[in-house]
């Protein structure tokens, strides 16, 4: 069996002809033909081209020709991305019939290393929701457990990840988009950098977008983000982090937590701390709710972006999209202007932070995932909604721009998974790469056991 493989191995394995590209890629296929009509992961399975696309990796390897970084390793994309000849739908009812006439740079950069495009993704509708939810193409179904949310925009592509229909996958996240569903469905999803990957083709907020992978595991996260970036990733792969400085927020990123969730996140400091890491309390005074912020500075955005399609074809869209535009007439350009005057300003008190310490690490989201169609949750005695609870923790670093990874670290009820975030300084994702990695090695490697149990149920 294949599915169980890294990507480093796969690699190998074609360079030592033990087994070919279109054999990996049908099987990656045969996998989603399977599941897919269970989880809903998919909206486009992308066979025909995919099974070309292998056949010119495998026509590279057979004459010796050297290989792209990802030479014939299927991954997906979340259906907002732009893919040339290939339905993209964002998720929408508006986009059902539109097909592309052009990739984004991402797809680009990704084919000309030999990636092979095995579909394209499930997700909330236009990127507007955190959850899983969709009237148009149907809910993503999470694989640990049906019954809970597999969290959103990107919940396709995270789902897809974990049911092993795809070695990675291309996701967005505008305020926890990549890092929400990773942590919902149990696998590793970074938020680069902003702007270290280039977002043309994917507009929603230009402010706030990031574009990153979600994979299986750290090593296969880092030989995606190589691929992308140039950068040698896969070196910081080493289970090293003695003297690592981890700063643990005394504010806010500690507030209205489950206690489930508590219990979890400080297993891992305690487990961080184990292999070497020096554990740091440090204040992070969060005077205005960051959420308010990115609400003002997304909504005013997204209403620009889709000011065109608004005049033709509002009718078309959800409910929860309507409300979005009507929440971005009311916001005033002045309001608009300050919310980025103080996005600088937190970026800036963000950024100090990493003089005294090279992580920070949190949970991902406050609580375990909730139901699939809960709308509001009881939090430490407070009711706040799913949505607003679910980006407490994430939404602040889509505002300063600063990279940040969620990993797995736990499986509360032997069926939902709970995730941790790990934050960094500005292009310092070899940081967290090499955090998460030494993470991983010591404390999840039954957690994965467990995911490739659940997928052959």
């Amino acid at each position: 069996m294949v599915l169980n493989k890294s990507i480093k191995e796969i690699i190998n394995g074609y360079r030592d002809k033990e087994f070919s590209p279109v054999e990996i890629v049908q099987e990656y296929l045969n996998q989603a033909k399977t599941l897919n009509p269970k989880i809903n992961a998919f909206i486009t399975i992308n066979e025909k081209k995919a099974i070309q696309q292998a056949e010119k990796s495998e026509k590279k390897i057979m004459a010796g020709e050297d290989l792209g970084a990802l030479e014939g390793i299927p991954i997906s994309y979340k259906d907002s991305i732009d893919t040339k000849g290939i339905l993209t739908t964002n998720g929408s009812a508006i986009h059902q019939e539109r097909v592309p006439d052009s990739n984004a740079d991402i797809v680009k950069l990704l084919q000309a290393e030999g990636a092979v495009n095995v579909g394209k993704t499930n997700m909330f509708e236009f990127g507007f929701g955190i959850t899983s939810k969709n009237s148009f193409y149907g809910d993503i179904i999470n694989p640990w457990n049906a019954n809970v949310t597999a969290g959103g925009s990107s919940g396709g592509s995270a789902v897809a990840v974990a049911a092993n229909l795809c070695m990675g996958s291309i996701g967005t996240d505008t305020a926890g988009s990549i890092r929400v569903p990773s942590s919902c469905c149990g696998v590793v999803g970074l938020k680069p950098t902003h702007n270290l990957i280039n977002m043309q083709g994917i507009p929603l907020s230009n402010t706030l977008d990031h574009l990153g992978p979600i994979a299986r595991n750290v090593g296969d996260l880092a030989a995606i983000m190589e691929a992308i970036t140039k950068i040698p990733f896969g070196k910081d792969c080493i289970g090293d982090i003695r003297g690592m400085r981890i700063g643990v927020p005394k504010q806010y990123f500690n507030d209205l937590m489950d206690s489930n969730v508590m219990k979890y996140y400080y297993t891992a400091i305690s487990t961080l701390e184990n292999l070497g890491a020096v554990i740091i309390e440090i204040d992070v005074p969060v005077n205005e709710d960051p959420r308010e912020l990115a609400h003002i500075i997304a909504t005013s955005e997204v209403g620009y972006v889709h000011r065109e399609l608004i005049q033709s074809s509002l009718h078309q869209y959800s409910v929860g999209a309507k409300k979005t535009f009507e929440k971005s007439r009311t916001i005033s350009a002045h309001a608009y202007i300050d919310g980025l005057h103080k996005r600088v300003q937190k970026t800036r008190e963000i950024t100090q932070f990493f003089e005294s310490v090279d992580i920070i690490v949190t949970p991902t989201i406050p609580v375990a995932p909730t139901n699939i169609d809960q709308v509001e949750l009881m939090v430490a005695g407070e009711l706040v909604s799913v949505e607003e609870c679910f980006i407490r923790y994430t939404c602040l670093f889509n505002i300063t721009g600063h990279p940040a990874l969620s990993i797995p670290c736990g499986l509360y009820n032997n069926t939902i998974p709970i995730g941790l975030q790990l934050i960094a300084n500005h292009h310092r994702e070899d940081l967290l790469i090499k955090t998460a990695y030494s993470f991983e090695q010591s404390s999840l490697l039954d957690f994965y056991s467990s995911r490739m149990e659940l997928v052959r149920s």
